[in-house]
């Protein structure tokens, strides 16, 4: 191995040394502050270190707008110690750090790769924790940052000590080795362009999971070729996947894309256009809810140039781009939605630079979410390389109450122990149970979307003949859609690394504290009176026709008892695509949502990203929603709690975070 050219590196005799000093993330704001005047301190009992930390604190949502050095100033300037964010800008960055360390389930939420390529442009260059989420793992390797859980490195570091590369590297599958030999995916994934080796993993007869049989599917047995597919794999097998999607949106597009032009200049196509899908989604609605400060600083003018971007690679390279709207503000529809209304079929893998994209696994299509380094190669060569996750089987069963919902079993499952103890990290979850087949198509999408929120690597649940009347309507005949839907479900034999049960029947609705999706609790033991001043019901996970049915039903009561939104609430309705629209207007929603005084929202994003109506723009201003996440900073400064649809209507209907009692 030579010497590296990376200043914060140096690569030599297969070592590696860390010029730089190591930073503590830690939950007490002081020992945080020490660190960043000066003090350098060692690895003790009494340093008590962050856990649960997410992209959104490594990394604040309203500075992705720019993905170049400049995000290198702002890490974790949003990142929450005790209430308190001891980090201000350019404070890490010039503090000459090169190791940052935390606790368990490092970089939760969101698959933006701004998150590690911030921690990269401030000189972070090794990342030590008890745990990481799959894909903020894997995106600091594309980049080239090293990984660990091996807090022993640490006193050898801060003591000048080189360290093997083997070490660094220990555990990792051989193909992230030599990614992380090559110092990241790009160098590595050019250097496989044009090749012929064989790369698939060795085929035995192994019992299948639904999910191993999709990824068995799509093996690359010769990256030259389109020859894909081997009779079985199994968890910790590695290769290179054929993707039948490849979906980005206006956030990712353009840095993307600039990725590539940095590594091949402007003379560069991308293979099979026809399978790539490019949307504008989560930022059609900024213009009206970014602050004059930010403005000011040139992140509205950063943001339509993202848009521009991803218009110009879409027209140069002849990609389908679903737009805004040309007769009204807003978009086509949320990349998820439109994805599973669409495009995703049973059996088919899909990658998606966001990390909700498990949401077409409510038809048994293989989605998951990657970083802008993972989908920029994957466009120069149409797949990706993954390790294969182990299983884990959720199964639903007993008596589904009325007022229960697929967001409130996520929000319980979100607390279950085995889920807080990180045991369903990085698996592939699998949902059965007689009660998963009762709920309809949109009830499932949010069931699997919110793996996310777990942390796993996605989530599906096999095909049945609810998909395949549902694919008839999309237009397929019923011996296609029946077809696509054979042979989708796991072998009686197959092994799952969990198998948790739910019990349906004890459930009631649920609400999450601010932080954390996590902090769930029964509705009924919230213990204070708490006032709101926002409502919104959207997001992938709450702007299906099934959430709009909720929000109607609660709202049409109101109306008929003489009840309407609450004068110091602001309700914001917003639907997934123009179909869920159509659907509402069809429906006679529309005409509901006015009279209750609720303001309905034209498809997109929005406020689930801070970058449109129903965010808070004070710390004292309390929010209930539907969306998926509500860690520090992702809708605005204030308090966000989040619940199902019913929950949101009612609350927004008594002004207080209240239940639904149909």
């Amino acid at each position: 191995m030579s010497c590296s050219r990376d200043s914060h590196l140096r690569f030599n005799d297969g070592k590696v040394s860390f010029d730089g000093r190591v930073l503590f993330l830690t939950e007490d704001p002081q020992p945080l502050r020490q660190q960043l005047a000066g003090e350098d301190l060692i690895l003790s009992s009494d340093l008590r270190l962050r856990s649960d930390i997410s992209t959104d604190e490594i990394i604040p949502v309203y500075r992705m707008y720019q993905f170049d050095d400049k995000l290198g100033t702002y890490v974790y300037e949003a990142l929450c110690c005790s209430q308190q964010f001891p980090v201000h800008p350019g404070s890490v960055k010039n503090g000459g750090f090169i190791v940052s360390v935390s606790g368990s389930r490092r970089g939760k939420g969101s698959s933006r790769e701004h998150a590690p390529l911030a921690e990269y442009h401030a000189g972070i260059r090794l990342i030590v924790a008890k745990s990481f989420e799959r894909i903020y793992r894997d995106n600091c390797h594309n980049l080239g940052i090293f990984t660990s859980t091996d807090f022993g490195l640490l006193p050898r570091i801060q003591a000048g000590e080189t360290i093997p590369f083997s070490q660094l590297v220990a555990g990792l599958d051989p193909i992230t080795v030599d990614i992380l030999r090559h110092r990241g995916l790009f160098p590595y994934a050019l250097g496989r362009l044009g090749a012929d080796e064989m790369v698939a993993p060795v085929s035995s007869d192994y019992p299948q999971t639904l999910g191993e049989k999709i990824l068995a599917r799509h093996v690359v047995t010769h990256p030259a070729s389109d020859i894909t597919g081997v009779p079985s794999i199994q968890p910790g097998d590695h290769a290179f996947m054929r993707t039948d999607l490849r979906i980005s949106h206006d956030y990712i597009t353009g840095m993307a894309e600039a990725l590539i032009r940095a590594q091949l200049g402007e003379d560069y196509t991308v293979r099979d256009p026809e399978t790539m899908i490019l949307f504008r989604d989560h930022l059609t609605f900024l213009d009206d809810v970014m602050t004059p400060k930010r403005q000011a600083i040139g992140l509205l003018d950063a943001a339509h140039a993202l848009n521009h971007a991803q218009q110009q690679f879409a027209n140069r390279h002849g990609i389908k781009l679903h737009g805004e709207q040309t007769d009204r503000k807003g978009s086509e529809g949320i990349n998820h939605n439109l994805v599973l209304e669409k495009y995703a079929l049973p059996g088919s893998f899909v990658v998606s630079a966001d990390s909700h994209a498990p949401h077409m696994g409510a038809i048994g299509c293989l989605a998951v979410g990657v970083g802008s380094t993972a989908l920029a190669t994957s466009w120069l060569t149409r797949d990706i390389h993954l390790v294969v996750p182990e299983s884990a089987r959720v199964q639903l069963v007993g008596e589904l109450p009325r007022e229960i919902t697929a967001k409130d079993i996520m929000l319980h499952l979100l607390t279950r122990p085995e889920v807080k103890s990180g045991r369903l990290v990085g698996k592939l979850i699998e949902y059965g149970g007689p009660v998963v087949r009762q709920l309809c198509l949109d009830e499932r999408a949010t069931l699997t979307n919110m793996a996310t929120e777990i942390g796993a690597f996605s989530a599906l649940i096999a095909p049945d003949q609810r998909v395949v009347r549902w694919l008839h309507q999309r237009g397929l005949t019923t011996s296609e859609a029946e077809r696509l839907c054979r042979d989708l479900s796991s072998d009686t034999d197959a092994v799952y690394a969990e198998d948790l049960w739910i019990d349906v029947s004890t459930l009631r609705p649920m609400i999450a504290l601010p932080g954390d999706p996590g902090n769930g609790i029964f509705c009924d033991e919230l213990t204070e009176d708490v006032a709101i001043d926002i409502a919104f019901c959207g997001s992938c996970t709450g702007s299906k026709a099934a959430d709009m049915d909720m929000v109607a039903a609660v709202f049409a009561a109101a109306l008929d008892a003489g009840k309407s939104i609450h004068p110091r609430v602001k309700c914001y309705i917003q639907a997934g695509s123009i179909a869920v629209r159509e659907y509402c207007d069809r429906s006679g929603y529309l005409e509901v949502f006015r009279k209750v005084g609720a303001c309905f929202l034209e498809p997109g994003c929005g406020a689930c990203c801070n970058a449109g109506p129903g965010v808070s723009e004070r710390e004292d201003q309390v929010t209930i929603s539907s969306i998926n996440r509500n860690f520090p900073g992702r809708s605005g400064p204030g308090r966000l709690y989040l619940a199902s649809p019913y929950t949101v209507a009612a609350s927004a209907i008594a002004g207080r975070v209240t239940l639904y009692q149909p």
